[in-house]
């Protein structure tokens, strides 16, 4: 049985779940390979059946003044389904990742940028620049799929040129083709990427740099990477906001995709955004489109009651705060204390089918459950929590 593995933002189609131990990918692996477990809701530590755990869980939000809802690691029917109660439990909503998605939500809103999809990186990219990221890092499968598949259509995947620029302690064995051609490694350390990005947008529009090097890295070196992306039929740049955990990180991305405009002056080259986790791109999406406002990042400490929802990853612990957490998620979720309330609902993909966005959002992708579990979805929580809201 072939399945969508929602494990990261790349939506690999392809897993073969009766042998997933043949799987090329770790976090592939990790997600099928969860035990099922059809755990009771809890009200501080203590079973009790579903009706109890949504009715206390009503109470504590009725009793709230500043609620939020908070992590929504889900698919896009959970999500809504939590949209709409929280709208009617009158509290903003943020992600696990939001402080990551925000650094690239800053730059779309306000410059635009102009990026491409996984599909079109396959079939015609010849240059490739990594920027500060170690990619396989979040997208275990990228360079298998997108950069050495011998399926691309307009392009030799053995001719293409990988550049990895900035970064630390980056393998980049995976930049090495079939046939033994080495990428370009100009390294330098994660705090330096706001300079090395300027100067590089500086020399592609064709500046001089008055300096040997930048971030410890030659301007001969640089140049030539310039050079190469302005002779490239389909330069890629490539980026992950999440790695980027420095002051003002929106400016730097902003550097990278200010150079690819300049870059379609005169050749053609496009931005890649990659990463996605815990449904971040399709809570991104799904929230854009019901409010009209991307999902922000909040302070939870600002808060006096949190429902905490986690379809996906067990392993991300509860949010630390003295205020009452509701949790609603992955039934495998330990907890040190136990919160207020805790429901354990269907994961997408495992226990129950979905919808995810993949991260470069071009292809929407259905999850179909791949096992028997009794366990409630998160929509038909939201619905009975809901009932009792309005």
């Amino acid at each position: 049985m072939l399945a969508t593995c929602p494990a990261c933002g790349l939506l690999c189609d392809d897993i073969d779940v009766s042998q997933p131990s043949f799987n090329s990918c770790a976090k592939s692996i990790r997600f099928f390979s969860q035990p099922s477990l059809d755990r009771s809701p809890m009200i501080a530590g203590k079973a009790v059946d579903l009706a109890a755990a949504v009715t206390e869980a009503v109470a504590i939000l009725q009793s709230a003044k500043r609620p939020i809802f908070a992590g929504l690691s889900t698919d896009l029917s959970g999500f809504r389904a939590a949209f709409k109660t929280a709208q009617h439990a009158k509290a903003p909503m943020t992600h696990m990742n939001a402080q990551s998605t925000w650094r690239n939500a800053k730059v779309l809103q306000s410059k635009g940028w102009q990026t491409t999809t996984l599909m079109e990186v396959k079939n015609r990219a010849d240059v490739i620049v990594l920027i500060g990221t170690d990619v396989v890092k979040h997208n275990p499968r990228f360079f298998e799929r997108n950069v050495w598949n011998q399926e691309a259509l307009f392009t030799d995947p053995q001719a293409r040129k990988i550049i990895y620029l900035g970064g630390e302690s980056v393998d980049s064995s995976y930049g090495v083709s079939a046939n033994g051609k080495q990428p370009t490694v100009l390294p330098c350390a994660m705090d330096a990427l706001p300079e090395l990005t300027a100067a590089l947008r500086a020399m592609i529009q064709g500046k001089t740099l008055k300096a040997d090097a930048i971030a410890g890295i030659a301007v001969t070196d640089l140049q030539v990477v310039v050079e190469q992306l302005k002779q490239a039929r389909y330069a890629v740049l490539i980026w992950i906001a999440k790695d980027f955990n420095f002051a003002h990180a929106e400016l730097t991305i902003e550097n990278i995709t200010e150079s690819i405009v300049t870059l379609n002056t005169q050749s053609r080259a496009m931005g890649l955004a990659l990463g996605g986790s815990d449904g971040d791109t399709t809570i991104h999406h799904a929230h854009t489109w019901l409010s009209a406002l991307a999902p922000e990042v909040h302070d939870l400490s600002q808060y006096d009651t949190i429902v905490w929802v986690n379809s996906f990853s067990p392993d991300k612990a509860l949010p630390t705060t003295a205020a009452p957490v509701i949790a609603i998620g992955n039934s495998q979720m330990e907890f040190d204390p136990p919160p207020a309330v805790f429901i354990p609902v269907a994961t997408p993909g495992l226990d129950c089918a979905g919808t995810l966005f993949r991260v470069d959002s071009s292809v929407v992708l259905p999850l179909k459950p791949t096992r028997t579990s009794q366990l409630p979805t998160l929509t038909e929580v939201m619905t009975k929590m809901d009932a009792l809201l309005i």
